[in-house]
């Protein structure tokens, strides 16, 4: 295991990353994310090649995934991302653990750091909860969705996945639709993509927009048919009914009329646009059947595939400093 840990620090990208915790996009430079990314494509090619491929860089390390929000394909992703470093993988139960029988968050959080693992990666409900975390744990927090907050590892992982698209970000035009208001995926998007260069465009009806941006030279539009030319991606997203008052968005239908991705709407972007969404999709609400499955356009699935490499990175670089 020396012999694997030594080989694959030699082969790592020059500079080491500032931060013990990554809990959000906005304290990352570009030499940050760029960090993070480089070394995604290197597991990401590796896996390619190899899927069974393990790096086993984090072998005898500690990682706890507590999710206090339902999720799937991001559970899953750190998990195989953390086995595939050779960590040992510990999921917190929130249902039979103490915090169904009323122990605070925090207690629950400093117990388990108690324990001494190396990275603790959380998903919760409240707005911040991750940060708070990060400033009462010895150990590393991976913020794995907070509130309609953030998402960094989402929006790092979708980085990864236009970049080695398109071959670059910078100076592309990305349109993000959909509720923005309530998607922590826009706002780590967002701040990312701009970090790096890309033109914004965020395309949503008033009552699922921001008032403002923590970013300057985003591009709003209220109307799909005005917001798509010109765009060389297209980044959908679902309507959070359970952060908001349903009663509040038209039904599934006219929203679908008016803001649904179809093939006739995507034709307006850019020849070779592509379409992403960070799931889970609901097809005929803000995407069609026919862009989703497109194998032309739809980068879906790539999405899902490459969020592993970049949790992969994300924790190598916080776990071995």
């Amino acid at each position: 295991m020396a012999t694997q840990k030594k080989k694959t620090a030699a082969a790592g990208e020059a500079g080491t990353f500032p931060h013990k915790h990554l809990t959000s996009i906005a304290p990352l430079s570009a030499q940050d994310i760029n960090l993070i990314l480089d070394r995604a494509d290197r597991y990401a090619d590796q896996l390619a090649g190899n899927p069974a491929w393990k790096a086993d860089v984090l072998y005898g390390r500690t990682v706890l995934i507590a999710f206090f929000e339902n999720s799937t394909r991001t559970r899953v992703s750190f998990e195989m991302a953390a086995k595939k470093l050779g960590a040992d993988v510990i999921n917190l139960d929130i249902d039979t653990s103490s915090v169904s029988k009323g122990e605070s968050l925090m207690d629950t959080v400093t117990t388990l750091d108690a324990m001494r693992p190396n990275a603790l990666i959380i998903r919760h409900k409240e707005y911040g909860a991750p940060e708070y975390i990060a400033k009462h744990v010895k150990c590393a927090v991976v913020n794995a969705g907070d509130s309609w907050r953030e998402h960094p590892t989402q929006a790092l992982l979708d980085a990864l996945t236009i970049r080695r698209a398109k071959g670059k970000i910078e100076d592309l035009t990305i349109a993000i639709c959909g509720d923005i208001a309530h998607s922590r995926v826009a706002g780590s998007n967002i701040a990312l993509l701009s970090k790096l260069g890309a033109k914004i465009r965020v395309i949503a009806p008033s009552f699922l927009m921001p008032e403002k941006f923590d970013y300057q030279g985003i591009e709003t539009f209220t109307s799909m048919e005005d917001g798509l030319p010109g765009c060389d991606i297209v980044m959908m997203l679902r309507n959070q009914k359970e952060r908001m008052d349903a009663k509040s968005i038209p039904d599934d239908e006219t929203f679908f009329r008016r803001y649904g991705l179809t093939a006739q709407r995507l034709a307006l972007a850019t020849p070779g646009a592509l379409v992403m969404h960070p799931g889970p999709m609901n097809r005929g609400v803000e995407i069609s059947d026919e862009v989703a499955d497109d194998p032309k356009h739809s980068l879906i699935l790539e999405q899902v595939r490459l969020g592993i490499p970049t949790r992969m990175a994300v924790l190598d670089l916080l776990i071995n400093k």
